[in-house]
């Protein structure tokens, strides 16, 4: 077994430092490998009496992605402070996404750190390893912006680019660089001291002058001097370049080891980190658990990363020294042991790792058809920019064939389009010479990313062509295989029903998203569920707005606070993944007149859609913006918002599901602006078939009215009210008998006038509709129809306050001071602050620990700038939080 080790001395002017340091905000510590950075945290933290709770986060080598960097912070703290996923905390760690906004991440951790009593000190080590480009960036606003009673502490080889000049200058940022961890020549006395090494003053010093103070130097020398023959020639020899050095020390401390211990050394060197499972693997023999542990225990070079003590990783200089020597004795088994690895972390589902052995063993066929095969899994798994990273390592020039997929991807995320479609082309034609059993899989990947990339293109007609393998069952597949046509077959329905639902193919479109979202949730794919659910929203309102649907706003709303409260569960409240949700909700509240609330979640939806710029839902934003100006007769900004989305929709390669809808919308707005003219050239640019639809009726019925021609408005409407002209949905019904009535009105026809809005009040009561009358202008209609002739009288008060501006008066709004968004969950507790229930009860109802609530309400007394219950409730009825639906 190895040699008994040198024991950590006490340093404790750099204990005393770092504490001192500690009553700042960061604390860097920068030095070259072996210099002791790890020593020291590990003695400031056990030292008697540590009053901090610390949140420790190891950056493993080479780190790609920032999200799982931001995923291992966010669950150190929780750890720290208790909530770490446990049954009372409320809420599970977020999941792994394709779409990550880091931005948001830096906020769920601060509020942690916020909701923290008492203090917490974040650790995080080997911070140079972290290599996304995005990541310092993020980090410097979260060191930055650390709340009272928290401290970090980095450690680093070489500083990272962190904008901490502003800490710098008003002393909350102390450093620690490698001159101040040298040894002095009294430690290096009191190391060899600790260890039993009888040496003489001049010797001692003498060792600290070859090493300089550098402390692996020096426990690398006094593992070599433990029970050696000859110390002070050992001392005197001590010199050369740190790399004969360091090479020197290796060979005297393997030569020290048994032959057991030297073979797995060696043979395990390859590895970033390694397990008894794994050692044993590659060594072809049991029992290297217990070898490593006692490694770890003899401080020889080899430290744990778990509290269980079962995955260890050697010190960095130690690993590549060990590499060196393994390529140099047992050359012929470098690329077999690569291989061996590569296979165990397959089986283990750690792809990347198993890509790279495979990369390192020299397959590169081999590699490139592991990282194709596992490409779509490893994009759920929130890998996408390591997945990148392992295609950047194969050898320039090669454009392998099997990597055309892989490549695909990564255009088509980063909205390289034609790029994309290159790239598919390539893989076709390479899948169609390649193996029966992989053709299948391919094939199915294929299909799905041209799903995509149609959905991008917003080429919605004929995506049908590329699902045809939907309907074959899968056979005589491995159950991996299963598992990743499953992933695949889930992404192809999520896009398949979107596109269904752009186009209006329904009831098929809702039909493949509930066998997504069904599927998702049966192979634990949370994302995917998340993203069917909230296209099913999407879809949903207009399969459920067929006449004669009851209730289809409120069911359409349901759906959607359904797939908002998964994605919340997640920590996707705020991501594109959720967006059409959001959108959809926003819609209905804007058809319900629900005007105030709906422009908040407008707010919420915008900030969800940041990073993602498509035309297809950029237009639906910007349309639904344009429904709101309308309903609040804003309609020069509504004209705006009409336009915008309008350009968006030329750039998509086919129709779209409200296209008609919008551009009817438009064209009325334009004439009730008194652009009559504008809105006339327009009407006759449009093809016969957008031209014959009762969107366009409509407008064209609008356009008469402004040119004071109410008979040509009620022929315009013909078609529409006889059930002739195909229609969007009966909303559009609705608005024809108000322009209808408009029209009767202005021909002196009070009674035909009555008679319309009394249709349009039948057909709007299912759903308490309140859009169509406030975009037709129609006060006045309602307003002269007798209030005791209507069957209707409840929805037309409701109309007609709306209308009026039944909301608190602006100059009241004004007056108030400004409040911060509350998210859903933080409305739900609100909701029973009005009620005589104690917060353990509230915790009952909603299905969270009180300790959870006591979260939420500290946020929501933050957001409204209370102090109290009572000035909540006060506040939030000021603001009509708590202001109830109208009756149904």
């Amino acid at each position: 077994m190895p040699p008994a080790a040198p024991r950590l001395i006490d340093r404790d002017d750099l204990v005393a430092s770092l504490d001192r340091a500690a009553a700042g905000k960061v604390t860097v510590i920068s030095a070259p490998a072996g210099s002791g950075k790890t020593s020291l945290l590990r003695a400031w933290a056990d030292r008697p009496g540590q009053p901090r709770r610390l949140a420790l986060v190891q950056v493993p080598r080479g780190q790609q992605d920032a999200q799982q960097f931001w995923l291992a912070l966010l669950g150190a703290v929780r750890h720290a402070i208790g909530t770490d996923g446990s049954a009372d905390s409320g809420e599970a760690l977020p999941a792994a996404t394709p779409d990550f906004d880091a931005s948001a991440m830096v906020d769920r951790v601060l509020s942690e750190l916020a909701d923290a009593h008492g203090g917490v000190t974040l650790v995080i080590d080997d911070l140079h390893e972290l290599l996304s480009p995005e990541a310092p960036t993020q980090l410097t606003r979260l060191l930055t912006s650390l709340p009272p009673q928290t401290h970090a502490i980095l450690t680093m080889r070489h500083d990272v680019r962190l904008r901490l000049h502003r800490l710098r200058l008003t002393g909350e940022l102390a450093e620690i660089r490698a001159a101040d961890l040298r040894f002095s020549e009294r430690e290096t006395r009191e190391l060899l001291d600790a260890s039993g090494i009888a040496l003489s003053d001049s010797g001692a010093a003498l060792l600290h002058r070859r090493t300089e103070g550098w402390a692996a130097g020096l426990r690398l020398a006094a593992l070599s001097l433990v029970g050696h023959p000859d110390p002070e020639r050992f001392v005197a020899e001590f010199s050369g370049s740190d790399r004969t050095v360091a090479e020197y020390l290796i060979a005297e401390m393997l030569e020290r080891q048994p032959p057991d211990v030297q073979d797995l050394l060696l043979r395990t060197s390859l590895l970033d980190r390694v397990n008894g499972e794994l050692a044993d693997l590659l060594t072809g023999r049991l029992s290297s658990e217990q070898v490593l542990l006692s490694l770890e225990d003899a401080n020889a070079f080899v430290e744990s990363l778990d509290p269980e003590r079962t995955w260890f990783r050697y010190h960095h200089l130690f690993a590549d020294l060990l590499r060196l020597e393994l390529r140099r004795t047992l050359p012929e088994e470098v690329p077999v042991l690569h291989r061996r690895a590569a296979g165990w972390f397959t089986l283990q589902g750690q792809v990347a790792e198993a890509v790279r052995h495979t990369q390192a063993a020299g397959a590169w066929t081999d590699a490139a058809l592991l990282l194709a095969d596992h490409a779509f899994s490893m994009t759920l798994d929130g890998q996408a920019q390591t997945m990148q990273a392992l295609v950047r390592a194969f050898p320039p020039g090669e454009d392998r064939p099997e990597l055309a997929l892989v490549r695909a991807m990564g255009d088509l995320v980063q909205g390289r389009l034609d790029e994309a479609a290159a790239h598919l082309a390539v893989a076709e034609t390479y899948a169609a010479t390649t193996t029966p059993e992989r053709r299948r899989r391919l094939g199915v990947a294929i299909a799905s990313l041209q799903l995509s990339l149609a959905r991008r293109r917003g080429h919605l007609a004929g995506v049908v062509e590329n699902v045809r393998f939907l309907d074959s069952p899968v056979s005589g597949q491995s159950d991996e295989d299963i598992a990743l046509d499953s992933d695949l077959r889930a992404v192809a329905l999520m896009n398949l029903g979107t596109a269904e639902a752009w186009s209006l193919g329904l009831p098929d479109a809702v039909r493949h998203l509930r066998e997504g979202a069904v599927l998702a949730r049966e192979i634990g794919r949370p994302y995917l569920e998340v993203g069917c659910l909230a296209q099913l929203s999407f879809a949903y309102i207009f399969h459920g707005a067929d006449m004669p649907k009851i209730d289809a706003f409120a069911t359409t709303q349901r759906r959607c606070r359904e797939a908002m409260e998964l994605a919340e569960r997640y920590g996707w409240g705020t991501e594109p993944v959720i967006a059409p949700a959001l959108m959809t909700l926003v819609g209905t509240m804007v058809w319900l007149g629900e005007f105030d609330e709906g422009e908040r979640w407008l707010r919420r939806t915008e900030r969800a859609l940041r990073t993602d710029t498509g035309p297809d839902i950029r237009l639906l934003l910007h349309q639904t913006a344009a429904m709101l100006h309308a309903g609040r007769g804003r309609r020069r900004e509504a004209l705006e918002e009409f336009g915008a989305a309008e350009r968006l929709a030329s750039r998509l390669e086919g129709s779209w599901a409200l296209a008609s809808q919008m551009t009817g919308w438009l064209l009325a707005t334009q004439a009730r602006l008194g652009l009559p003219g504008e809105a006339r050239s327009a009407l006759a640019a449009l093809d016969d078939e957008r031209a014959g639809s009762g969107e366009i009726h409509n407008a064209r019925a609008a356009i008469c009215l402004t040119e004071g021609d109410a008979e040509g408005a009620l022929g315009a409407l013909h078609d529409v009210l006889g059930g002739t002209a195909p229609v969007l949905g009966y909303v559009t019904v609705v608005e024809a008998h108000l322009l209808a009535g408009l029209a009767h009105r202005e021909l002196g026809d009070q009674r035909a006038a009555n008679q319309a809005a009394e249709q349009a009040l039948a057909l709007a009561e299912s759903d308490r509709l309140v859009l169509p009358f406030a975009m037709t202008g129609s006060a006045e209609l309602l307003e002269a129809l007798p209030r005791h002739q209507t069957a209707h009288a409840a929805l037309l008060a409701d109309i007609l306050d709306v209308l009026h501006g039944s909301s608190p008066a602006a100059e009241e709004q004004a007056a108030l001071p400004p409040a911060e968004e509350l998210s859903p969950t933080e409305l739900r507790v609100l909701r029973f602050l009005p009620t005589n229930l104690s917060r353990p009860e509230i915790a009952s109802e909603l299905s969270v620990s009180p300790n959870t609530v006591s979260t939420h309400l500290r946020s929501i007394y933050a957001k409204l700038q209370v102090r109290d219950r009572s000035s909540a409730v006060k506040r939030a009825r000021e603001l009509r939080l708590l202001a109830g639906r109208r009756t149904r």
